[in-house]
């Protein structure tokens, strides 16, 4: 790492540190302050900071993974997380502001009585502050390890007598943190570089996110998402340029994996985005990819994409804010990875002999390879800069939300308030959620250090979540929901999701998750009948202070004074919902076939035609979905402009 890239990391570190420490003042006055920066942020604002954390520093390296295994049709499991995604926006983003509640899982005491609703709220800060937090938090701070080896070679840097008693203790704590080492010493030397680029990262991080709360955050999101697109944008170009260009790099992956690739994986299904197309897909596999933006742990936009949705500082930016991250999610950022992630496929050929987890492991690990052989100085360090940022801005997101749940659901709520029986100072909260962004850090680092490889992490978090989304969603739209149908599917969730991973493997992934899927709901359903809806005036306030969508019934109509209100309010939230996914999509599939050279589909005459048709269908459509999802809905004020 030269001079000129080493100042480019520093002054981003500068600024993190500056923006936490020039917020901690108002971030300590009080929970709303610390974990949703007063309610105040812009639509545009938080829609970025949603996919700068999306936008992590394992993502890339996951996605250079899936396109020599699986083709760019296995990217599909990413892009139909875009409906979820704006399913928040279009129907649940206001009303998530309108419960103001800091968490979701404080959520579930305004929706459902007294009793039932506690214990759920108890599950719930559990279960998302700790096991699903820590747990996608450890896959980041493992593709960390991955990409600062190469570059941060602290046992170069600092004297020997220094560097050598920190080796001694890391050897003597026995837990090996190097991608590749050829000796012993060699294993415990990088560990050691590994264990010192973490403490740096996660100590900057930690520092900007405790002292300053959700507004550091947010600042240093954007700066982050936009040094990462400018430096994978820079990284992109070089590496299409090495082949030669575009369609050198497509007539490449034809020629070099004309007798198929890794698993079998032929030209076509490497570059194509159709499923007829692409490597094979089971019937199964398609049905659980058309359902999974449903049948995951965030289909109604819990977790931090909520927190971002009710810190907005209006129900018309907390509806934008999706937008906004919905198109730079599945959009932007898949153009820049889909030449890169087939042109280092290119450059790099798989090792054939390799076994599917470690040609897995290896592709992962050739994005990091990509740019410590090709990328000069400058945009390496424009590059680093923003791999690093993007870990310490998927980071600090975690640990905020974990401390969220940690302060606000189990301290606050059943320590204090349900036990000691006493109403803690905002203050005094705030130190709370402090300490607690490090004692989730702790146990991440814990789980980190029992992971093979980012997919495996990614694949056990999915397959954990399955279970959930239907009831999630269900809740918000529908009255007789209760919280011993979300008390039902957690459980069954959580002992069904370590059968199925041991009784099934990874490659019956799609099977695993329709059986979580299908028994988690099935056990919902069974906990309505068996215990009824909710209180009908606990059913009756919820409207009132919500106003959320569907149906709901009797409640609605006393409360709104007539009839399929909510309905409609549904109704045109689900519209503008798939019109915006069809718009997304068109460009998204226009536009990358373009770029990577996929084939289109054996009944159209010319990829030029799929292109042309599928973006001029998506520019189309976007005057239709903007009406539906910001004009005037249910007595709702017509919204602004984007």
């Amino acid at each position: 790492m030269s001079t000129v890239d080493a100042l480019i990391l520093v002054a981003f570190v500068a600024y993190a540190v500056r923006v936490g420490l020039r917020n901690r003042l108002v971030a300590s006055r009080n929970l709303e302050e610390y974990f949703l920066a007063g309610r105040s942020l812009p639509g545009w604002k938080a829609g970025l900071s949603m996919a700068a954390t999306q936008f992590a520093a394992d993502t890339p390296l996951l996605v250079t993974g899936i396109i020599a295994t699986a083709g760019v049709f296995g990217l599909w499991q990413f892009w139909i997380f875009g409906v979820t995604f704006l399913l928040m926006g279009f129907v649940l983003a206001g009303a998530w502001r309108r419960a103001g509640v800091v968490t979701d899982a404080e959520f579930t005491e305004v929706r459902y009585s007294a009793g039932p609703a506690a214990l759920l709220r108890c599950i719930k800060a559990f279960y998302f502050g700790t096991v699903i937090n820590c747990v996608a938090l450890a896959w980041v701070l493992f593709a960390a390890a991955k990409i600062s080896e190469p570059f941060l070679l602290w046992n170069e840097w600092l004297p020997e007598e220094l560097i050598q008693p920190i080796i001694g203790i890391v050897e003597i704590v026995g837990v090996p943190m190097a991608t590749s080492a050829s000796t012993d010493l060699e294993v415990w030397v990088k560990t050691t570089n590994n264990f010192l680029s973490l403490g740096m990262i996660l100590g900057m991080a930690t520092l900007y996110s405790t002292t300053g709360g959700l507004r550091s955050v947010v600042a240093t999101d954007v700066v982050q998402l936009g040094v990462m697109l400018l430096g994978t944008l820079a990284f992109a170009v070089i590496v299409v340029n090495e082949i030669g260009g575009l369609q050198v790099m497509t007539a490449r992956v034809y020629e070099i994996f004309d007798a198929g690739g890794p698993g079998g994986i032929l030209p076509s299904e490497i570059l194509a985005f159709t499923p007829g197309l692409g490597k094979d897909v089971t019937p199964t596999a398609l049905s659980v990819l058309g359902m999974l933006w449903l049948i995951n742990s965030v289909s109604d936009g819990s977790g931090y994409l909520a927190q971002r949705s009710m810190a907005c500082r209006s129900d018309h930016d907390a509806r934008t804010a999706a937008v906004v991250f919905t198109f730079t999610q599945v959009l932007v950022r898949s153009l820049l990875w889909l030449p890169l992630g087939i042109g280092l496929l290119v450059l790099f050929p798989p090792d054939p002999e390799l076994g599917f987890e470690l040609i897995q492991a290896d592709r992962e690990t050739t994005y990091v390879r990509g740019m410590a052989e090709l990328l000069p100085a400058g945009v390496l360090g424009l590059m680093l800069t923003g791999m690093l940022a993007a870990l310490a801005s998927t980071v600090d997101t975690h640990l905020n939300w974990g401390a969220s749940y940690w302060t606000n659901d189990i301290y606050k709520r059943f320590i204090c308030q349900a036990w000691l029986k006493i109403e803690p100072s905002g203050p005094s909260l705030v130190w709370v959620a402090r300490l607690s962004n490090f004692l989730i850090l702790g146990v991440a680092l814990v789980v980190m250090t029992k992971l093979t490889s980012i997919n495996q992490a990614w694949q056990i978090n999915l397959l954990f979540g399955a279970g959930l989304g239907v009831v999630l969603v269900l809740r918000w739209v529908w009255w007789r929901m209760n919280a011993w149908a979300e008390i039902a599917a957690m459980l069954v969730s959580c002992v069904v999701a370590p059968a199925l991973v041991f009784f099934f493997d990874d490659s019956q992934q799609s099977l695993r998750l329709l059986l979580v899927a299908l028994t988690s709901t099935t056990a919902a359903l069974v906990a309505i009948w068996a215990t009824g809806p909710e209180d009908q005036g606990r059913i009756q306030d919820f409207y009132r202070r919500v106003r959320p969508p569907g149906f709901w019934g009797q409640a609605g109509i006393e409360v709104e004074g007539r009839d399929g209100v909510s309905i409609l309010r549904l109704g045109r939230g689900v519209g503008a919902m798939l019109i915006c996914s069809v718009s997304v999509y068109c460009l998204l599939v226009g536009l990358g076939s373009w770029l990577v050279g996929s084939p289109p589909p054996a009944w159209l005459p010319s990829r030029s035609v799929w292109v042309f048709g599928l973006v001029s269908i998506g520019v189309l459509l976007i005057p239709i979905w903007y009406h539906l999802g910001y004009g005037k809905v249910g007595g709702e004020p017509r919204s602004k402009s984007l």
